[in-house]
């Protein structure tokens, strides 16, 4: 609001409540909006002050045009100096605005708050900790406190974060996941085999390795078709993974039309059992392919 010589309007604050994202701008932020005529003593804009803890300063206005700012450090620093009181109280705020002028950062409302935080921190040291001046649109302007604006930067970093912690366990999965069967790849299959074997090797614990071959595959491939061909293997894969359902257990494609699992703690009996199920689980399936699993020892 716009505070008169003789008229105190506490200042306003423009809250944004919803949660902030990478492209989130300084509009969205807690805005302060306290201006006061350059005519206005500094005893009224004290007395806001002192109402208003949180308040980091105040905007001048010359004639409705936007003047400057004195951020509330600078004005108790001089206020509090030996005279200051008497100097400035009565005299109108433009007295106080001409002595304590210094650096002014004004940015775009439409700035992301990352870019603000960044060129906040690019200012004098002496000006670090002074308040930002938004312009929200032409003759609009509004107050961000320095520590509200990097509070918002930790805020979307940490959504960054997040974010690429997601990607990143995508990618994981994808480099890890057959693309047509959505179980694991040759090259998890291989690392997964070495880090278990290394492991139960060390415990002395059994490690068995089922192999699952699709017979006469190319033949009902040319017969069918590449479509019918991939369903036969996704049909093939669903009803494995169906069947061996421990944490520790994995699936995989082995190579074209051939499907291995691992399974560690399992002497040879349960492998043999697994494989049997898997074979049933399938048949009841009524897949025109047969499933033949060898076990290897």
């Amino acid at each position: 609001m716009v505070l008169s010589s003789v008229t105190l309007v506490p200042p306003l604050l423009d809250v944004f409540k919803g949660n902030l994202s990478l492209e989130s701008t300084l509009r969205e932020l807690a805005l302060h909006n306290f201006q006061v005529e350059s005519s206005c003593s500094a005893e009224e804009v004290m007395s806001v002050f002192e109402g208003n803890p949180l308040l980091p300063g105040v905007l001048l206005m010359q004639e409705n045009k936007f003047l400057g700012m004195i951020s509330r450090r600078r004005f108790r620093e001089q206020m509090s100096r030996p005279y200051g009181l008497d100097l400035f109280r009565k005299r109108p705020l433009l007295s106080l605005y001409e002595f304590t002028r210094k650096e002014l950062l004004v940015l775009s409302g439409n700035m992301s708050v990352v870019k603000a935080a960044q060129r906040s921190l690019e200012r004098r040291s002496s000006s670090l900790y002074e308040p930002i001046v938004v312009e929200l649109e032409a003759g609009t302007y509004r107050l961000l406190d320095v520590h509200q604006l990097l509070v918002a930067q930790s805020q979307v970093l940490e959504q960054a974060r997040l974010l690429l912690k997601e990607a990143n366990q995508e990618l994981v999965q994808l480099a890890s996941q057959d693309g047509l069967t959505q179980v694991a790849n040759r090259r998890k299959f291989d690392q997964y085999l070495d880090e278990k074997w290394q492991e139960l090797a060390r415990e002395r614990s059994p490690l068995s390795l089922v192999l699952c071959d699709v017979d006469c595959f190319k033949a009902y491939n040319d017969t069918y078709g590449h479509q019918m061909g991939d369903d036969c293997l996704q049909r093939v894969a669903g009803a494995i993974r169906e069947t061996v359902t421990r944490p520790g257990d994995l699936v995989s494609r082995y190579g074209g039309e051939e499907f291995a699992v691992i399974l560690p703690n399992t002497p040879t009996t349960g492998a043999m059992q697994i494989a049997a199920v898997s074979y049933t689980h399938l048949r009841a399936h009524e897949t025109k392919a047969n499933l033949v699993c060898r076990l290897l020892l």
